[in-house]
């Protein structure tokens, strides 16, 4: 007589305690073409008849990372979908990228772009610039870019995040020369960067779709109404003098450039590139909008969501793309 693997054990049976419950199966009262109850099933009785169930095999089945987990792992050395303690602002969901194949093309043109000018031009900028001076073009461009911050920063409702960095521009504006030594730093002044794309997300817009934009790299719809935001009020923008304002945007895409000349051997081997930047951008964006909603009982974060502005994001001032009335801004 076939037996419940449900039901408790009988009398005199002997259980042990540490092993794992049984996954519940499905109950053949909801598979239609079961046997009645008052019909004699020859499977039932027998293990060893053809046809009968293989009590070896569990019902449910662990599912097993994707490649693109695996190569995530593998550059950061974690992997957030395996972990159930990563806090929740900065889980990682499930890309909602339904525009992939469109994306992909983009991502390979990209990469063609990338290694055959940009990466190029970057190296040669290392080799050729000694590093104070790269140290300095960085600070000054970081600069500009903080009352974009103080402003946002003030529209999420941080108004001492705003407060410092106003404080770090004016400090490092005159101080600091222009921007290019960082005294506020030595002033405890932390460096943030907002825009109006993570501004969008804390106003309540948490999910987006993802979009990789020629030269640009990766985005989300939010993050391109973002820059429609933040356009007004990018300084190199105002900048009226062509010859001043695309020498200066050149020089900004070539700081960003060398800046992610490290992460280049980290990428090499990936069975899916596009996967893994589309994964690793899409979790580090999460945790720029969302990151500061995590609370002091959470688990700690891991390193390479600690150190963000290491790997910064090609600004919507740095690219020089036409204008209304003409010309290029």
């Amino acid at each position: 007589m076939p037996t419940d693997p449900l039901a408790p054990p009988a009398e005199g049976v002997a259980v042990d305690p540490a092993a794992p419950p049984m996954p519940p199966c499905e109950s053949a009262a909801t598979d239609p073409g079961a046997p009645d109850a008052g019909t004699t099933d020859p499977t039932a009785t027998d293990p060893n008849a053809p046809g009968a169930p293989d009590a070896t095999v569990p019902c449910a089945t662990a599912v097993a990372p994707t490649q693109a987990e695996d190569d995530f792992a593998d550059i950061y050395g974690y992997n957030p979908v395996a972990d159930p303690n990563l806090p929740d602002p900065v889980a990682m969901p499930g890309a909602f990228d339904p525009w992939q194949k469109y994306n992909r093309q983009i991502h390979r043109f990209n990469n063609v772009v990338d290694r055959n000018v940009a990466k190029p031009l970057a190296r040669g900028y290392v080799k050729i610039v000694p590093r104070p001076l790269r140290l300095g073009v960085n600070n000054f461009f970081s600069n500009i870019s903080q009352p974009l911050t103080a402003l946002n920063s003030l529209l999420q409702g941080k108004p001492k995040q705003a407060g410092q960095a106003l404080g770090r521009f004016l400090i490092n504006s005159t101080l600091g020369i222009g921007g290019i030594f960082d005294p506020a730093r030595d002033a405890k002044l932390p460096h943030v960067s907002e825009d109006f794309g993570q501004t969008l997300g804390v106003w309540g817009w948490k999910r987006s779709r993802y979009v990789e934009l020629p030269l640009f790299g990766p985005r989300t719809v939010r993050d391109m109404f973002g820059m429609v935001g933040d356009a007004p009020f990018s300084p190199l923008r105002g900048v009226e003098s062509d010859l001043l304002r695309l020498p200066l945007q050149s020089m900004q895409l070539v700081d960003l450039r060398a800046q992610l000349l490290s992460t280049d051997s980290l990428r090499e081997g990936a069975e899916d590139d596009y996967a893994l930047v589309r994964d690793a951008w899409s979790q580090r964006r999460d945790y720029q909008i969302f990151g500061d909603r995590i609370e002091e009982g959470d688990a700690p974060l891991p390193d390479y969501l600690r150190d963000m502005e290491d790997e910064p994001t090609v600004p919507v001032d740095a690219m020089p793309v036409p204008v209304p009335g003409g010309g290029v801004n």
